[in-house]
């Protein structure tokens, strides 16, 4: 059943750590089934219990799942397999765009601010049950949040956007329990919800958001939470209208009991208005980075939410790191009080490079959509074909399958540091490379 592997331990953290390196290796793969538990206790000698505590613990870091009669198997997509290793690699002399990083040129100076915030640490140094958040952070950020229709709640500070989901997440839910995704959505989001053993369940997406008919479906079928990007989702660029927030909003007061977890990816990049979707439910977050705006190093996010959530979020921080330097902190308020990023220029900037692809695409009778943001996504009848063609080509893109579920095959693109010049070239190569096979989309699903 297993080939030339044979799973070995006598505990259960021993055979469950066994199975783990095998789909780590790929020696296990994904959908091969693993022995039932009286079988695999008696060719190891262990008591049945000690295999079945084994496969709970595969269960709950999403490496196996687990079909009633079916036996277990390994998953389809492994959480040690992450997505992020879906790359290609870039030979010498290729343009990169497939990183997803901001253009550096539009990153403000941080060494005068972290001096200076420094200098301020060295004066009044933090110590151990200071508080956690710097007041000037809170106070801009909370004010920022008001500016845009946020309901009022605490504010926490987290390592980026991801450690906030992971909290957050980590708060309500239980292993097993259902968490709807955007599809194509953030890879690295698709990799977390099933490491903290909950499971995927694929939302379409088209240029305003998430589908609502899929929102509704999916909530109705059991899904606990819901994850949505608010502008510039990683990786089609979709942002939520007024009209789609309307509609999400009216699909969300029937499930009152979902906690909704809002990413507002393209602040401070994006000049689109934000309509958040926060309040509408019981437990709900909405988290902010710095990375995209000021700098992905920063590892940076303000989050805030029910007094609960959050509560429970700052009380299971103070059991890890305890806090995000409160120097970095320091540092960030100021960048955002001297008005160090022009975000009108920012999102103009981005805006350019997106509509020249876009248009030189549409010229070429190319579907391709990025409706803020710095990424464009290219649906593409053969996704392996296009990226190694475009390869060939001296063009690096994304692989699709980095950000898709069971949405077609795609490709991004980011546009971060194309100039306007670069955009008829890339279509050309993009045109070769996908052939006649595309056609305009209602959503990405």
């Amino acid at each position: 059943m297993l080939g030339e592997y044979r799973i070995t331990g006598r505990g259960a953290a021993e055979i469950s750590a066994s199975v783990e390196r095998a789909v780590a290796s790929g020696e296990l793969e994904p959908g091969q089934p693993l022995p039932p538990m009286r079988e695999l206790a008696e060719r190891l000698g262990v008591n049945p219990n000690t295999v079945a505590a084994a496969y709970r613990t595969l269960r709950e870091r999403g490496v196996i799942e687990t079909a009633g009669r079916r036996g277990s198997r390994v998953r389809s997509k492994p959480a040690t397999t992450g997505r992020e290793f879906i790359r290609v690699e870039v030979p010498e002399g290729v343009r990169d765009v497939s990183d997803g990083n901001p253009d550096p040129a539009l990153l403000p100076a941080l060494g005068p601010v972290f001096a200076a915030a420094a200098e301020e640490g060295d004066r009044e140094p933090v110590l151990y049950g200071h508080a956690p958040v710097e007041p000037e952070l809170v106070r801009l950020a909370r004010a920022g949040l008001d500016a845009d229709g946020v309901p009022d709640g605490p504010v926490a500070v987290t390592s980026g956007s991801l450690d906030a989901m992971e909290r957050v997440l980590a708060t309500h839910l239980r292993p097993g329990d259902a968490v709807a995704v955007e599809d194509p959505g953030w890879g690295s989001l698709l990799d977390l919800v099933p490491a903290l053993g909950l499971r995927t369940v694929p939302v379409g997406v088209d240029d305003e958001g998430p589908l609502p008919d899929d929102v509704r479906r999916v909530l109705g079928a059991g899904a606990r939470a819901l994850v949505v990007t608010d502008r510039a989702q990683n990786p089609t660029g979709a942002a939520v209208s007024a009209t789609r927030a309307h509609a999400l909003r009216s699909v969300l007061r029937e499930h009152p009991r979902t906690l909704l977890v809002e990413d507002d990816h393209g602040h401070r990049i994006v000049d689109l208005p934000l309509h958040p979707l926060a309040g509408t439910t019981h437990n709900w977050a909405f988290v902010r980075s710095a990375a995209k705006a000021y700098g992905p190093d920063l590892r940076l996010a303000v989050l805030t939410g029910d007094a609960v959530t959050l509560d429970r979020v700052r009380g299971r921080q103070r059991l890890g790191p305890g806090w995000v330097s409160r120097i970095t902190q320091r540092a960030v308020a100021r960048l955002w009080a001297d008005g160090s990023v022009d975000a009108h220029a920012v999102a103009a900037a981005y805006g350019r490079r997106r509509g020249a692809l876009l248009g030189a695409l549409a010229e070429r009778g190319i579907a391709a959509y990025g409706r803020s943001g710095m990424n464009v996504w290219i649906p593409v009848p053969d996704e392996t074909g296009a990226v190694a063609r475009l390869l060939h080509a001296g063009w690096a893109v994304a692989p699709g399958a980095r950000f898709r579920l069971s949405a077609p095959p795609g490709i991004r693109v980011t546009v971060s540091t194309l100039t306007e010049r670069d955009a008829g070239p890339l279509a050309d190569a993009v045109a070769a490379a996908v052939g006649p096979g595309a056609s305009p989309l209602r959503s990405y699903v």
